[in-house]
């Protein structure tokens, strides 16, 4: 049992109908409902959404995550003209992509991450995209094909500190993660974001390195969230921490440089995305 029970806001009934009528009618999934978020009735009460494109099924297996680990199936190229028309039907004005991690592919998604935005666009040229990327084997192609998708904001994760990123990510790489963003913020003309969860077994002093990592190589925006296991079998909390903490990290966050942080035991990487940083 946790040792916390934070308050979360109910999802209103009629938000909450309307959403998954619209996910059922386009045969789209969000991360909202995928992982029962415990923001979504907030983020769907200021229109915000994040979308998982790509299927359901990562060619990775990170010990943190719920997503199923498999082969890709092959990409539904009608997939952005129905994220499009459901971003339209339910009149959001904000919105998150992410994807998992295809690296089936040779370009691992990159070229459908554009085909959705070109898509989205050209349905409501206003309206703000943010991408949450995989970090696409550091593949440049593709990190120029996100750089010129012409969106608000581009995010990826590094998630946890140097020595515990191997057996938290097993095939990805913190260093690789730190180049993904460095590539990013030396390229895109505007914010880069980064999340980093904490309880997975890291010190205050490691936390600390890893926010000057990102720091360092331009990441601006940063989240801080509470890790929960999905299930016995994945990696064990090793930690709860306190509200105080989060709050305290937030502080010296905004010392050490960063320009928008939230911090806190349900933020998460998306986390009032619509309003970090303006």
């Amino acid at each position: 049992m946790h040792p916390f029970k934070p308050k979360v806001k109910a999802l209103h009934p009629e938000l909450a109908q309307k959403m998954q009528r619209v996910l059922r009618e386009y045969k789209l999934t969000t991360v909202c409902e995928a992982a029962a978020c415990p923001n979504r009735a907030e983020c769907y009460a200021k229109e915000s959404a994040t979308f998982m494109i790509l299927g359901d099924l990562c060619t990775r297996a990170c010990t943190f995550c719920n997503v199923k680990t498999g082969h890709g199936l092959a990409v539904d190229t009608s997939e952005p003209e129905r994220l499009a028309e459901a971003i339209a039907a339910l009149g959001l004005q904000y919105v998150v992509i992410t994807s998992v991690d295809r690296d089936d592919l040779k370009d691992y998604g990159a070229g459908h991450f554009a085909a959705c935005v070109s898509a989205i666009k050209m349905k409501n040229p206003e309206l703000k995209i943010e991408l949450l990327t995989p970090d696409f084997r550091f593949h440049k192609p593709s990190l120029d094909t996100i750089i010129a998708s012409d969106v608000y904001k581009l995010a990826h994760n590094q998630e946890t500190v140097r020595r515990l990123s191997k057996s938290v990510r097993p095939q990805s790489d913190y260093e690789r993660s730190l180049k993904v963003l460095e590539y990013y913020a030396s390229h895109f003309k505007g914010r880069v974001k980064s999340s980093l969860m904490v309880g997975l077994g890291e010190s205050e002093d490691e936390l600390r390195e890893t926010m000057q990592d990102l720091l360092d190589v331009g990441v601006c925006e940063l989240t801080i969230g509470q890790y929960l296991e999905p299930t016995p079998k994945h990696h064990k909390v090793e930690k709860y921490y306190s509200a105080e903490f989060f709050e305290a990290m937030k502080q010296e966050a905004y010392s050490m440089g960063f320009c928008a942080v939230a911090s806190g035991v349900l933020v998460r990487s998306s986390y009032f995305a619509e309003e970090l940083g303006r």
